[in-house]
């Protein structure tokens, strides 16, 4: 089978505790997730870190990455490296993604989401990220439409060296995104929520990867 030329990279729900485990864990033991975002609520320095170690296994150990972001002010890369994350994700702000770069120098990776424009996402690229995200649910939960994330993720595939990850709101949408060329296709409540568990979705999509890869 050849080697699909997007990877996946999954985004948790926001969570508080260490519950959540299990699923994880059965998401990424397939072997075809590439990284994780783990999205933490708000909470003190101490309850984030250690929320990050209980977690970690259940990604790296499956040869993921473990990218972690929080609610709130959270000293982002002082938890990523207490807690052995592989890398920070933060807004679309470029002057907080220098900052984390000058911090974390490249021990760490640094992602970036909740991009409005072309002009903050080349902005940003200029910042030293090692990731942009397009098309993830906004605050308020609702989605870009799908054609703006193709579109933005094309455009940013072809003439950009740094990588980007392409949302998807659903299953159905991995191939569409796949075909911009986007490094990493994301996605959440459509592994999650399937009907037939968390890992049967990611190999769905891991399958979907292979067979755009080997039609293009």
């Amino acid at each position: 089978m050849a080697e699909p030329t997007a990877r996946l990279y999954l985004i948790t729900p926001v969570l508080e505790d260490a519950s959540f485990a299990g699923p994880l864990a059965a998401a990424c033991a397939s072997g075809g997730v590439a990284a994780v975002l783990l999205r933490l609520g708000a909470a003190d320095e101490r309850s984030l870190t250690n929320l990050v170690k209980a977690y970690a296994p259940a990604v790296q150990d499956h040869g993921a990455a473990l990218i972690v972001t929080a609610e709130g002010k959270a000293d982002l890369a002082t938890i990523a490296a207490r807690g052995g994350a592989d890398g920070v994700h933060i807004p679309g702000d470029p002057a907080q993604a220098r900052e984390l770069r000058d911090r974390v120098k490249a021990d760490r990776a640094i992602g970036v989401g909740a991009i409005r424009t072309k002009d903050d996402a080349m902005t940003l690229g200029e910042a030293g990220v090692d990731y942009l995200l397009f098309g993830e649910p906004r605050a308020d939960g609702s989605l870009p439409p799908l054609e703006s994330v193709v579109e933005r993720a094309a455009w940013w595939a072809e003439i950009f060296e740094t990588p980007c990850v392409a949302y998807a709101p659903s299953l159905d949408a991995v191939e569409t995104l796949a075909a911009t060329h986007a490094e990493f296709i994301a996605l959440g409540d459509a592994v999650w929520s399937h009907a037939d568990g968390p890992a049967a979705a990611v190999k769905l999509a891991a399958e979907t990867l292979a067979r755009q890869e080997a039609s293009s």
